[in-house]
């Protein structure tokens, strides 16, 4: 395992298409959901939305929404091909701001569900059978 990662060579190049990097970077698996992200809106570069054609350099700041989570990362290496993860996270580098946020949200979303009031949302076993008694004709 150790020799393939050293025999992949990372391909240092000048300027690298965004939904190729985004999909050599591994932060999507494919390189169709990249381009999906994209056209979404979902991948800021250096604060404007981007096209998937666009060609990154070294030092651009990306913000890229996946789910509930926003990451602002900084592009330090290109690649145009996919390699091992230990590779790809060599490519780029997380703000610790970007951190610190999604670690809070992480946080509030654990808690969130156990401030929730008792009785709200649906409701308990015993709650239905009583409505099931309330509504039942027979």
């Amino acid at each position: 395992m150790q020799n393939a990662k050293a025999a992949f060579k990372l391909n240092l190049l000048e300027k690298v298409r965004l939904d190729k990097w985004l999909w050599a970077a591994r932060f999507f698996k494919t390189r169709s959901l990249a381009l999906t992200a994209i056209k979404g809106g979902k991948v800021s570069v250096n604060g404007q939305h981007a096209k998937p054609g666009r060609e990154l350099i070294i030092g651009d700041t990306l913000t890229i929404r996946q789910g509930q989570e926003i990451k602002t990362i900084i592009v330090q290496a290109l690649a145009a091909q996919r390699g091992p993860a230990v590779v790809a996270q060599q490519l780029y580098a997380e703000t610790p701001e970007s951190i610190a946020q999604r670690q809070k949200a992480r946080e509030l979303r654990q808690y969130s569900s156990a401030l929730r009031p008792r009785g709200k949302g649906r409701p308990t076993k015993r709650q239905r059978r009583q409505i099931h008694r309330f509504t039942d004709p027979g």
